[in-house]
């Protein structure tokens, strides 16, 4: 019985690890490669990033992992050469962190609303908030243009930090989160004399502390990657972060283009690094009061 459960757990522990080794394989493919030449990059991946057009690619891509030669001369260009480009890293920072910042505070205060608000306009409110949260953005974007317009705020940081601020997936979350916590908390807590503010800061707060990290790095990550809303909503180029370059990588920039999202991948996983922890509880637990 015991060699049956040792080996149905080593099956299980190497398709695991085939399945993180998959993963992983783009993203150290871009660390290493940026690190590459120009020309290696082009003799290994020039297929892919040809201009040509019409008929099927004759040769084989040479997937590479470590470099003939380690150069930074890619980073250089980069960070030193073409300020534009860490201008485009300022620019996505300038636009993630009020986004993160203020939709969590909002988050906590509506959540905190729907758990303790009771009555039949609060379950409907709470319904229009799933109803938003299931609509991908495509089909928000129109309306968020004519409002942005309309507000003056078009080709603005505004025009998309505001709707990014009132996004209903962290509400959504963090209500289902709050609602977890024992309503036998909160009584003790009024039977001391504490008023709402205390329970809502005192109580409900440190009890959803894994929550809120969850919800801040899965909404970073999220706008960190965002594409439509700064192609739409920021026509001017200087504006725009750096993962609309990403998105436009030409054939004679693949090298820079593996450079910068090495670093643009940075902040991503540091603050994952970080918050890790809070991550997996927040998202696989839910809220239960620990003694």
């Amino acid at each position: 019985m015991k060699k049956k459960r040792y080996f149905s757990r080593g099956v299980m522990f190497l398709v695991c690890a085939a399945f993180a080794v998959m993963f992983l394989l783009p993203t150290v493919l871009t660390i290493t490669n940026s690190f590459m030449s120009e020309a290696e990059i082009k003799s290994n991946y020039g297929m892919i990033f040809s201009t040509t057009t019409g008929g099927y690619v004759s040769k084989t891509v040479n997937l590479k992992f470590i470099p003939d030669k380690v150069t930074l001369s890619q980073y250089v260009t980069g960070l030193i050469k073409s300020p534009e480009y860490l201008l485009k890293f300022w620019n996505s920072l300038i636009l993630v962190v009020p986004i993160v910042l203020f939709q969590v505070l909002v988050a906590c205060v509506a959540a905190y609303s729907f758990t303790r608000w009771r009555g039949k306009l609060r379950s409907g409110i709470f319904f229009f908030y799933v109803i938003l949260m299931l609509m991908p953005y495509q089909v928000t974007l129109v309306p968020n243009y004519l409002v942005s317009d309309w507000l003056g705020i078009i080709n603005t940081r505004w025009s998309i930090i505001l709707p990014g601020v009132f996004a209903p997936f962290s509400v959504f979350l963090l209500t289902k989160f709050m609602r977890r916590i024992p309503y036998s908390l909160i009584e003790s807590a009024k039977v001391d004399g504490a008023g709402e503010w205390q329970i809502f800061t005192r109580i409900c707060l440190p009890q959803c502390r894994s929550a809120i990290y969850s919800i801040a790095i899965l909404v970073f990550i999220d706008y960190w990657n965002m594409v439509e809303q700064p192609l739409i909503l920021l026509q001017d180029a200087d504006q725009q972060p750096l993962s609309v370059f990403l998105s436009q990588v030409n054939a004679g920039e693949i090298g820079l283009a593996f450079a910068m999202a090495t670093i643009y991948m940075v902040p991503s996983l540091l603050l994952f690094l970080h918050g890790e922890e809070y991550l997996v509880e927040g998202i696989a637990n839910s809220g239960s009061v620990k003694g």
